[in-house]
Formats: C-alpha cells, sequence, structure tokens
C-alpha cells in the first residue's frame, strides 16, 4: 500500500494490517506476517467440511490454529451457528498474534511499538500498549458511507476484537439490522457474537424478503435456511420492537462475559448496551432514552 500499512490478499481472505512502530520494527513483523498469511487459507479449507457443520461438543476439535480458535468461540452456543461465524475475526486474531510473538522473541522489540491491528473486512483484532488507545467509528449503511458513531478504546479497555454483522454487509444474516457491532476481548468472540445478535433483530412485516442463503451464496454454512435480501421502510414501532429483540440477547452475552459492548443500528434508531447493563445510547423514535433494560424489557 502507499502509506505504511501491508496489504494482503488470497481470495476471500482480505487484510489490512498496521504496526505503529519504527520502519525497520515494522519491516520484521510485516515479514513475519506475510510468511503466516501463505498458509491461512489451505489450512482452513483442509477442515471446512468440519467448521461448516452446525457447532457441537461431540465434534472431533479441529486441528489448525484458526480453527481451534473458531470453534472455542462457538463454544457452549444454545443457538443454531457453525464454527464459521468466527472465521473473519479468528483470521484477524491469529495474524495479530503471530505479530505479537514475533516482538516478543528473545530480541524483543515489544516496548518500542504503540499499537498495532489486523483489519478484517472489518472485523479486527488489535494490540496496545500502556498509555496507548485505539479510536474505531461505526458505518451503519456502506452504501451511505457516514460516520453513525465512533469509540475510543483504552489500553485500560478489556476490549481487543471488534466485529459488525448485519444484511447490508458481506455477511449473511437472518435478521434486518443494518449492523450489529460487537466489542469483545478477541475478534473471533465479537465476530461470532455480531452474527447471532444481529440474527435476533427481526420482526414480520410486508416486504421483508429472504431467500436460501445457499442461493445467495455458494457453498454457504448456512445452507437453505433464510437470509435477509431486503428490508422496505418500516414503522418506527417495528423498528424499535425488532432492536429490543436484538439487545435482550446482546445482554445476554454481555451478562455472561462474552462481549463488553453491542451497538445495534436499524434505519436510523440504535441502541448501544454496555456491560453495566444499561443502555448508554437508545435512540428510539429519535430521543435519547436512558432507561434501563430491565425497564424496556418489561414494559
Amino acid at each position: 500500500m502507499a502509506d505504511d500499512r501491508l496489504h494482503l490478499q488470497h481470495g476471500p481472505i482480505d487484510l489490512i494490517l498496521h504496526v505503529d512502530a519504527s520502519e525497520d520494527i515494522r519491516a520484521r513483523l510485516y515479514s513475519c506476517a506475510k510468511k503466516r498469511f501463505r498458509t491461512v487459507l489451505e489450512e482452513l479449507v483442509a477442515e471446512m467440511d468440519l467448521l461448516k457443520l452446525p457447532w457441537s461438543a461431540d465434534h472431533v476439535a479441529p486441528n489448525g490454529r484458526i480453527a481451534q480458535k473458531m470453534f472455542r468461540a462457538v463454544f457452549d452456543s444454545v443457538v443454531f451457528v457453525t464454527p464459521m461465524a468466527a472465521v473473519a475475526g479468528a483470521v484477524a486474531d491469529d495474524m495479530l498474534e503471530n505479530m505479537l510473538l514475533e516482538s516478543q522473541n528473545p530480541d524483543s522489540c515489544v516496548d518500542h511499538i504503540s499499537r498495532m491491528y489486523v483489519n478484517n473486512g472489518g472485523d479486527i483484532a488489535f494490540w496496545l500498549n500502556a498509555g496507548e488507545s485505539f479510536s474505531i467509528g461505526v458505518v451503519d449503511n456502506l452504501e451511505i458511507p457516514e460516520l453513525n458513531t465512533k469509540a475510543n478504546l483504552t489500553y485500560e479497555s478489556p476490549v481487543r476484537g471488534i466485529a459488525t454483522s448485519g444484511w447490508r454487509g458481506r455477511s449473511l444474516s437472518l435478521g434486518i439490522a443494518d449492523a450489529v457491532t460487537v466489542l469483545a476481548k478477541s475478534a473471533a468472540s465479537a465476530d461470532v457474537a455480531a452474527t447471532l445478535i444481529a440474527n435476533e433483530v427481526n420482526v414480520d412485516f410486508p416486504g421483508i424478503e429472504k431467500r436460501p442463503a445457499s442461493e445467495v451464496k455458494d457453498e454457504s454454512d448456512l445452507g437453505m435456511i433464510p437470509v435477509t435480501v431486503a428490508v422496505p421502510n418500516l414503522p418506527e414501532d417495528k423498528i424499535s420492537f425488532a432492536l429490543l429483540k436484538g439487545a435482550k440477547t446482546a445482554r445476554e452475552f454481555i451478562k455472561t462475559g462474552k462481549i463488553n459492548t453491542a451497538y445495534l443500528s436499524l434505519q436510523k434508531q440504535i441502541l448501544v448496551i454496555e456491560n453495566d447493563d444499561k443502555i448508554e445510547r437508545a435512540k428510539i423514535n429519535n430521543q435519547l432514552n436512558t432507561k434501563t433494560t430491565e425497564e424496556i424489557f418489561h414494559e
């Protein structure tokens, strides 16, 4: 790339990496990343049949490092999900982990790195040194590329992974959310949670179109399960209902420690669920709503 980022692409995997350090350290870690990246797709393809199966504790654990991260991310799920829900985040996690290990080798340079990140199509794994922070922006609709919200993540925060799902993006979704962005301890965990929360943002309404996943994307792990392909303009009460369904799932993930924050968006209305069990910003009918989730879910 023209700047000091590294672009790696192979088949469906498209990564942007950045190391905030001196040129020689950056070159060393980018060389390590390039070497690791050569085998990523091959490793995943070798175990693809297993990774496309719905999660079950009865399945034999995979061998590959990334596949193992995918399995851990969906472990103990009680709803339909395959390890493929974690693939983008797990790849980002693994590539970042690879560079971090290189920086901690005997000739350690980790103290001279401010931050690092791996962005896999919007699913991001990042590392921070003490005193550093990482800023992110959320765009609800790629067809209208405006910044809808932003966050600044500090070294003290437990968050090290970000992922987004929704029917408008490259993901397939059972729900109608424009975007569900999740902050978690890893990108793989955020990836799975974003997928499952987005699936729950749903409502019955004429004009919502769904088609079997296998017709929308060849060889999808979702098979014949219907995924959303079109959503008409919805009444405000339907938007609120759909968002609150997703918020309930997000809250469960937060209570069990799987995620830190979830941002849910549908047609300009948003819910932001934080790890203190409160909705920090709930823009329902264009008004700021400061009710707790307990109050909302029992109305």
